[in-house]
């Protein structure tokens, strides 16, 4: 930076000397141009906009990775998931909702779906691709898919009414209770949690699928423990979320009776 000022200037390395090692060193550049006089204010005061530059630029890289950003493979494949659900609904219901080859491609748009799921929200903390759009679509994305599916289903007759219901209240409910108790903390995803949405999506998508026989009844049961396993989850997360709140108004006294004090 200093090499660039001193041969422009035209002047001697040793005149140079001083200004150069005053802004390396992190003095004032305002300082360093007023001691130099007038010939500090030509080739060192160039050097002060040199070194203003880069912050400058910083700044602006940095908002465009920002905005870049929104564009990365987890929002994407996020984004694919969204899409996909008038398409899954449309695949669904066509041909009255029976035809077994637009249900075959009804459960694969719905796998796709599911598969994406499994994917982007771990390629998002591994490569550090995580951004405010992420947070909030993401779960709106699987519960759109997964409510689609359930009603759709429910609708046509092939599954209770009472197991959507069910299914549905747990996600929206849990959902919003992490929304409420996160000025506490965040309530992480648990093991049985995972194993529910494994469960979940295995059931939904055999039936989907237009399955009979032995199938049929293997479904039954599968989705007879993703409904468990959706209960008990669920409470498990309300227990998490009142010991939280707890222990968060109880750390807020606490700091509130240290300050007092």
């Amino acid at each position: 930076m200093t090499g660039v000022p001193a041969s422009a200037a035209g002047g001697s390395p040793g005149a140079h000397g001083v200004p150069g090692s005053a802004a390396t060193s992190g003095a004032a550049p305002g300082s360093g141009s007023r001691d130099s006089g007038a010939h500090g204010n030509g080739a060192h005061g160039n050097g002060s906009h040199d070194g203003e530059r880069p912050v400058r630029g910083g700044k602006i890289a940095a908002a465009a990775v920002n905005q870049a950003s929104l564009w990365n493979v987890a929002n994407l494949l996020t984004m694919l998931r969204l899409v996909l659900v008038p398409g899954f609904v449309a695949l669904m219901l066509a041909g009255g909702g029976y035809d077994p080859a637009w249900r075959s491609l009804a459960w694969a748009a719905f796998a796709i779906a599911m598969i994406t799921d499994l994917f982007d929200g771990h390629l998002a903390r591994t490569y550090n691709l995580v951004t405010d759009f992420g947070k909030i679509a993401d779960p709106i994305a699987d519960k759109a898919i997964m409510g689609a599916a359930l009603i759709c289903l429910s609708g046509l007759g092939d599954l209770p009414w009472w197991v959507t219901i069910v299914i549905l209240a747990r996600e929206l409910g849990i959902t919003l209770m992490r929304f409420v108790v996160i000025r506490y903390g965040v309530i992480p995803a648990s093991r049985g949690g995972k194993l529910k949405t494994l469960t979940q999506g295995v059931a939904v998508g055999m039936y989907v699928l237009a399955l009979t026989g032995w199938l049929a009844t293997l479904r039954f049961w599968v989705m007879a423990a993703a409904v468990v396993l959706t209960v008990v989850t669920g409470l498990d997360y309300v227990r998490q979320a009142i010991v939280l709140r707890r222990q968060g108004i109880a750390e807020r006294a606490a700091a509130l009776e240290e300050t007092e004090a």
